[in-house]
């Protein structure tokens, strides 16, 4: 730890998942004479979401277009496969499928196909049945795109490889890992971070706090009707012998009415298949394990009413979901849908996930990226998938309102 004369800077990012590191390189770059501090609470860089997720470099298919999510993921996705190339990220753009199952989800594909047209997804394709089995000889569908931009990467190595790139560029910045911000404290001409290693001072503040945006946003006087909820995913993978029974990335069509994409393959950059995720709600926002508990994050989220409304407009969804996460026979059957050869000895636990989601008081969860500046700080109150993908392009976005707000001149 630095000596306490040595912890004040010109800007402090809070948070050191992808998006954080992602502005730490963005700001860092623009302001290579500026010194900048990014804080995390956990021992290493990354260790929740971004640590968490599906390793996939997205497309942008999904995305209502012209909508932050759509722009930023495409944008984000070309720089972070450039970004990988030239400092040697772990990755590989491989391409996708989307199957339909069924004729019921030609409709859903068909709209999908059109989103990607209008959201200028390079090389997408509408393919046949037949064509999705050329592609993943062991997936079984009625017809399919194929997405070939899409891929996969280490979103860990990426956050440390985006990290030490901003350091190279100023050695006076600095990263503080296993130092949790407590608390804001704003006055003319700076902001004041505590922490319980002490105090941190700089002329401007940028928090990414991923599943804890809400309360930091409240620490620093946010007026924030909405709420973060955490939903765990869960995750199998495939043992050694059916590996080859996926070659890259397998996708449902999203069912409309539940608001995450399903259950998929994705082959991770080491060579291991995950399957999965399904999405229950969690009782600790940063509780990996089905049976973690928090009594003041379940007080917090029972307590909402856009919890509530959430759950009565999807309670069907969630109550299988919930029957999936304790059922590996169910899972297996969910899996089944596109590949039907998998069988319960073919899968064995793997890891699992949390998504921050900030719900609306009316229970929606489709609110766009969202990042808002007041006085000398710079919130990210919003940031699901795919802001991974999307990080530094969003890093842009949050430079932008730096350098507007005055924070860095």
């Amino acid at each position: 730890m630095r000596m306490e004369s040595q912890r004040q800077f010109d800007l402090i990012v809070v948070g050191g998942g992808i998006v954080g590191a992602a502005a730490f390189l963005k700001l860092q770059r623009r302001h290579p004479q500026a010194r900048i501090a990014l804080l995390e609470k956990e021992a290493i860089l990354s260790d929740h979401q971004t640590g968490h997720n599906s390793g996939v470099i997205h497309s942008g298919l999904y995305y209502p277009p012209g909508s932050l999510k759509a722009i930023n993921c495409v944008k984000g996705r070309h720089e972070l496969v450039a970004f990988a190339k030239e400092y040697g990220v772990d990755h590989d753009v491989c391409g996708k499928v989307v199957a339909a199952a069924t004729e019921d989800e030609l409709p859903m594909l068909e709209k999908i196909h059109g989103l990607g047209i209008q959201n200028e997804i390079e090389g997408l394709e509408r393919i046949t049945g037949d064509a999705v089995k050329d592609i993943e000889p062991h997936c079984r569908a009625v017809a399919g795109l194929w997405v070939p931009c899409t891929g996969i990467i280490d979103f860990r190595g990426a956050t440390k490889t985006m990290a030490e790139v901003a350091m190279g560029l100023q050695p006076e910045s600095g990263v503080f890992t296993g130092v949790e911000a407590t608390g804001f404290t704003q006055e003319d001409g700076g902001v004041t971070v505590h922490t319980r290693q002490g105090d941190f001072t700089a002329r401007g503040l940028v928090v990414c706090a991923g599943l804890q945006a809400d309360r930091l946003a409240r620490k620093d006087g946010v007026d924030l009707p909405e709420r973060v909820v955490g939903f765990r995913g869960d995750y199998y993978e495939l043992e050694d012998h059916a590996k080859h029974k996926v070659r890259n990335l397998i996708y449902p069509v999203p069912n409309p009415q539940f608001p995450f994409l399903g259950v998929h393959f994705t082959r991770m950059t080491n060579g291991d298949i995950e399957c999965g995720p399904n999405a229950v709600f969690t009782f600790k926002r940063e509780g990996y394990g089905k049976t973690d508990f928090s009594l003041r994050d379940t007080a917090e989220a029972l307590g909402y009413g856009g919890t509530w409304k959430l759950f009565f407009k999807n309670m069907s969804f969630g109550i299988n979901e919930y029957r999936r996460a304790f059922s590996k026979r169910l899972f297996l059957k969910t899996l089944q849908r596109l590949v039907p050869s998998l069988e319960m000895d073919d899968l064995r636990v793997g890891r699992s996930g949390v998504r921050a989601l900030l719900l609306r008081p009316d229970g929606d969860t489709k609110d766009d990226f969202r990042i808002i500046a007041q006085g000398r700080s710079v919130h990210v109150l919003n940031a699901p998938s795919p802001a991974a993908t999307a990080s530094l392009a969003i890093g842009d976005h949050i430079a932008d309102a730096v350098e507007k707000q005055g924070l860095l001149s």
